[in-house]
């Protein structure tokens, strides 16, 4: 892939870059197996080695001839301070973006999970409040009420006057109150 990127910006910059063209193959593998080398030592996650050699790339493309690039490896050359800049510079970029990531997980707790599982308790304490008080008339009155139901939609369901639903849910909502000790906590 980087070659095929590489071929790409190569064709883009014209005849000096085609006469150079027979020494990029070979500086371009040298260069990706030493960017790799560098990401696998400063411990980058190997699915964003490519992308990383890609910036590399671009930045040698920026300011490096490519003429010049089998001068990239040589010692002491100014091709290689500006590779080993680019390479320095596309790996701190990589490894600030990992620490703020981690930070974002760790500073965005849900908070979801706690209240889901305290509304499925009161939920679980009602019902079971409700099979040891309740009639079953009652019970699904409760349960309907519970899910959303008005009365009229109840009374048509169950096939009672609506009257009948409020006499009985009335009535449930007595009983778990005094089942429960508490003439506040469930208002329905």
């Amino acid at each position: 892939m980087v070659a095929m990127v590489l071929g790409t910006a190569l064709a883009a910059l014209g005849p000096s870059a085609q006469a150079s063209e027979d020494l990029a193959p070979r500086a371009v593998q040298d260069i990706t197996r030493y960017c790799s080398a560098c990401w696998r030592n400063a411990r980058l996650p190997l699915d964003c080695w490519g992308d990383c050699t890609q910036d590399v790339f671009q930045r040698l493309l920026e300011r490096v001839p490519t003429e010049r690039w089998t001068q990239v490896l040589a010692a002491d050359s100014e091709e290689r301070q500006e590779f080993l800049r680019a390479i320095d510079t596309v790996k701190k970029r990589v490894q600030r973006d990992r620490q703020r990531w981690s930070h974002l997980q760790h500073e965005a707790p849900d908070h979801r999970a706690p209240r889901d599982q305290e509304r499925a308790d009161s939920h679980a304490n009602l019902r079971h409040a409700a099979e040891q008080t309740l009639t079953q008339r009652q019970q699904r009155i409760v349960q309907r009420s519970c899910e959303g139901w008005s009365v009229a939609e109840i009374a048509e369901e169950m096939r009672i006057a609506p009257a009948r639903v409020s006499d009985e849910k009335y009535k449930a909502i007595q009983k778990l109150r005094a089942h429960f000790g508490s003439a506040n906590e469930w208002d329905v």
